[in-house]
């Protein structure tokens, strides 16, 4: 197989369908959650440790994918990661307390936060800088299909089959997915890593675990809970400490100099406040769309979707205007344009039109997209080859903790403005998502674009007749 499939092609084919499963799994269980509790006699309450224990899991595993990579071989970690992701997926499905299920979770959160960061390690080895727009229109696929698609797959398979359904979905696509890489995928060697940084994975994994932890439960348990407090002083003062260590140390497990590049370090620091709007706004549509309009978990989850679209359709556009706009512009408009939508929704909260919900939510999908997109390109257009596994790490890790900050600050607004009226909590805890993006458009006024200008013109001859900067001119 591997003479007849491109390098390229197939480290999208992998990466997408390994990145999609991990992903949609944060969101399709949810919906899952119910009918588990019936199934095991458990109060809803106690069922936090099904996602508690996957997000901790991938929390641990996140740090220490850069070193795994470059030591054992990118090829081999990631199928390995895929490997584990799915046969935990039939492991979730044979459970039979609530206890097994978590611990099932806990491996599935382990191969779910490899994949991801060593999945995009080797799309950034394998396209050069000139060529990730385009690369992009295929990896932007699970973060914009998989997290609307989750509550909808998931309704329908607990309506139609029973919850075991939401992780055996995942058994074919993975196993599709590792036959074929075992076939085509190549490796992508990076720097020799000589020993594993045990105190940096203690202070990274363990940090990150510990705050994922605490903004997890935050929203249930209030944010002055000694078991919110506790775990997030705690990862605070894990990570504050990684740092001096790892600009220390020999051979650190994750070189955090990385972030000494202006334009990585700017565009992380626009995608923060975006991811935490993007997950919080998620998470707030389909209770308010329950608790206000009636709607049931697999509608809730189709009036969502639309927001999916609007991502594609962004990926799509952002190649076309990147040289014409640049990265700068585009990060702004699509920041300035996710508050507006934002706040278009926190209005149509008071006076609900079911008709323009689902335009609205297009839009914020496009809007979102457009500085994802364009974001996430310029983030590694001047890192080079051999840091690329430290600069995805960090990003993942940025990633995963705006994503249960948004929900935890969404759910905890949402939850303690409940008594002043629903449509009332939710139209602040909107108005609060809009803030957040508003926050990302003006930090992105910090972009440089000569600096993207100036990578891809090293990275590239001098565009002549017929070209245009970073890519073949015509179809």
């Amino acid at each position: 197989m591997g003479h007849r499939v491109s390098t390229k092609a197939a480290v999208c084919v992998v990466f997408v369908a390994a990145n999609f499963m991990a992903i949609m799994d944060t969101t399709i269980v949810n919906v899952a959650l119910p009918s588990i509790g019936r199934d095991f006699v458990v109060d809803p309450s106690g069922l936090s440790s099904v996602n508690v224990g996957y997000m901790v899991a991938l929390a641990v595993s996140i740090p220490v994918s850069g070193w795994l990579g470059n030591h054992f071989g990118t090829r081999s970690t990631a199928l390995t990661a895929l490997l584990l992701f799915t046969v935990a997926s039939g492991l979730c499905a044979t459970a039979g307390s609530l206890e097994t299920l978590t611990a099932y979770r806990v491996l599935q959160g382990v191969g779910g936060g490899l994949l991801a960061p060593v999945g995009m390690t080797m799309m950034l080895r394998a396209f050069p800088v000139t060529e990730r727009l385009r690369a992009q229109q295929y990896v932007m696929l699970p973060t914009a299909i998989a997290p609307a698609l989750g509550p909808v797959l998931g309704g329908w398979l607990v309506d139609t089959a029973s919850w075991h359904w939401v992780f055996l979905v995942n058994l074919p696509v993975g196993l599709l997915a590792l036959c074929f890489g075992l076939g085509a995928l190549p490796d992508f060697p990076g720097e020799s890593a000589p020993r594993l940084d045990t105190a940096g994975f203690v202070l990274a994994g363990g940090g990150l675990a510990a705050i994922l932890y605490a903004l997890t439960g935050a929203p249930d348990r209030g944010w002055g809970s000694g078991a919110v407090v506790v775990p997030l002083v705690v990862g605070a003062v894990f990570l504050a400490a990684l740092v001096p260590w790892e600009l220390r140390a020999k051979h650190p497990m994750i070189d955090l100099r990385v972030l000494g590049d202006e334009l990585f370090r700017t565009t992380q620091l626009v995608l923060l406040p975006t991811g935490a709007a993007f997950m919080g706004v998620l998470y707030l549509y389909p209770q308010f769309l329950q608790a206000d309009l009636g709607y049931d978990a697999f509608h809730s989850g189709l009036a969502t979707f639309p927001e999916a679209l609007g991502m594609l359709t962004a990926t799509q556009i952002v190649p076309r205007l990147h040289d014409r706009v640049g990265p700068r512009r585009l990060m702004i408009g699509g920041g300035a344009g996710a508050a507006v939508i934002i706040v278009v929704l926190a209005i149509l909260t008071v006076t609900p039109q079911p008709l323009a919900l689902y335009p609205a939510t297009y839009l914020l999908g496009a809007s979102v997209g457009l500085l994802f997109a364009s974001a996430q390109n310029a983030a590694f257009v001047t890192i080079p080859a051999s840091r690329t596994a430290d600069a995805t790490t960090l990003l993942n890790m940025q990633r995963q903790t705006a994503g249960a900050f948004g929900v935890a600050l969404a759910g905890t607004l949402a939850a303690s403005l409940a008594g002043t009226g629903g449509a009332s909590a939710y139209r602040i805890a909107f108005f609060t998502m809009a803030a957040l993006c508003l926050s990302a458009s003006l930090l992105a006024l910090r972009v440089s674009d000569r600096r993207v200008r100036e990578a891809y013109g090293a990275a590239e001859p001098r565009p002549g007749p017929g070209k245009v900067l970073g890519r073949t001119a015509g179809p």
